[in-house]
């Protein structure tokens, strides 16, 4: 089976967003996102790159590592598969669904099972 390099502007935008995220790079994802950025996940929806900085900030504390397993897509559309390890659960299968719009992140569709975080959120006593 052959594949099909897809070298997209999405698809680099989504590489350096990847990446910002493993190395815990909140400026970067900032850059690369616009104003109006919108982020579904199954916590919800958010808008702003106010809200979006706080997203990844909080996900940031929660990160060990993250292994990419894959990145496709073209100039408009990427999607990211990536494996998280972090501190409430040992391992999260992610898959994110980049759009990009005028060279930045329009929006992202972040999708997991979140059971196990609220599993682990179910376990936490209140300060």
């Amino acid at each position: 089976m052959i594949m099909a390099e897809h070298t997209g502007r999405a698809t680099a935008i989504a590489c350096t967003y990847i990446e910002a995220i493993s190395s815990k790079d909140i400026d970067t994802i900032l850059e690369i996102s616009a104003e109006d950025v919108v982020c579904s996940s199954p916590i919800g929806k958010l808008s702003g790159t106010q809200a979006f900085r706080g997203f990844h900030e909080g996900f940031a504390r929660m990160i060990k590592s993250v292994n990419i397993l894959a990145v496709y897509g073209d100039d408009d559309q990427a999607v990211i598969v990536y494996e998280v390890e972090t501190h409430p659960v040992p391992r999260a299968l992610t898959v994110e669904l980049i759009t990009v719009n005028g060279g930045k992140i329009a929006s992202t569709d972040v999708i997991y099972d979140s059971a196990p975080f609220a599993e682990y959120m179910a376990t936490v006593k209140p300060h």
